[in-house]
Order: structure tokens, then C-alpha cells, then sequence
């Protein structure tokens, strides 16, 4: 049986010199305001963040901007921009991809049987919910599909 984790650590090893999104956090200060910043780097593969001890479940995702001077048409532009605007102030480059509010997966739970954010043992199967609709497709798939994509269509030995 495949189990999860040697699923992931063998796309993390497939995934060794491809480009890695920053992972951000939230931070509050009264003297320095609110921003988003950087503590670390991860593999962006659909619903899945792949760090080199981790596994996240993905959640927010922006790109670093200044909000610039604009009129918003609705409230939600005008909160996405000064987010992206946080991401900014907390040290991320203008255009840089920044992952906020991922979850921890704990692959052990899944290889023993059970589930944990998308993944879940299915049949014995290592499976992903890829959607919220309920998409669920075997992982050994979703990794390769996604892997290759991230690699630039280029498929790793």
C-alpha cells in the first residue's frame, strides 16, 4: 500500500529547484500596524501547500501590491487590496504570491486511515478533495498532474 506521505516526499523531491510561493501570517502592532509576514516558502499545488517538513492545506492567496488610489464598486475589492497592502508592508516584493490562513495536515492521521484537511484515506487509497464540491480523486494523480505543471509541462523522471 502507498501511503500519503511517501506520495508527498517523493513530489517533494520531484519539485527540488522549482519555484516556491511565500507562506504569511498575520501580525498585529500597535506601533507597526497590521501586515502579513513572511515565515517560509512552499510548493503551490492546487488545494495543497507542500513545504520541506510539511504538508498545508491552502486557503487565501494574493499577490503582494500597493493599493494605489482607486475607487472600489464594492466593499470586498477595497478589503482584497489592503491585503494585499499588508502582505506589502510585512516585507513581501511587490508581486510576490502570498499563502494566509493555511492549515497543518497531518499525513500521519491519513496513513493510518483516517483524514485531514483534503486528504483522506479512501479504500486504502490516499485520496484529495480537490474541490468543494466534493471532487476527490486518488493523490498519486492530483501529485503527478500538479507537479508537472509546476515543473513547466516538463515531466521529472
Amino acid at each position: 500500500m502507498t501511503t500519503a506521505s511517501a506520495l508527498l516526499t517523493r513530489a517533494a523531491a520531484d519539485l527540488a529547484g522549482a519555484p516556491r510561493e511565500g507562506l504569511g501570517e498575520q501580525r498585529d502592532s500597535r506601533w507597526r500596524g497590521r501586515r502579513i509576514v513572511r515565515i517560509g516558502a512552499a510548493w503551490h499545488l492546487g488545494v495543497l501547500l507542500l513545504t520541506d517538513t510539511q504538508v498545508l492545506a491552502t486557503a487565501e492567496v494574493l499577490r503582494a501590491a500597493d493599493p494605489g488610489r482607486r475607487g472600489y464598486t464594492a466593499e470586498s475589492a477595497r478589503a482584497r487590496a489592503e491585503r494585499r497592502a499588508e502582505a506589502l508592508r510585512g516585507g513581501f516584493s511587490e508581486g510576490d504570491v502570498v499563502h494566509v490562513g493555511w492549515s497543518v495536515i497531518d499525513v500521519d492521521a491519513v496513513d493510518r486511515g483516517g483524514a485531514s484537511g483534503p486528504l483522506s484515506m479512501v479504500d486504502g487509497i490516499p485520496c484529495v478533495r480537490w474541490s468543494s464540491a466534493g471532487g476527490l480523486m486518488p493523490l498519486e494523480a492530483y501529485l503527478r498532474e500538479r507537479v508537472e505543471l509546476l515543473r513547466g509541462g516538463s515531466n521529472p523522471a
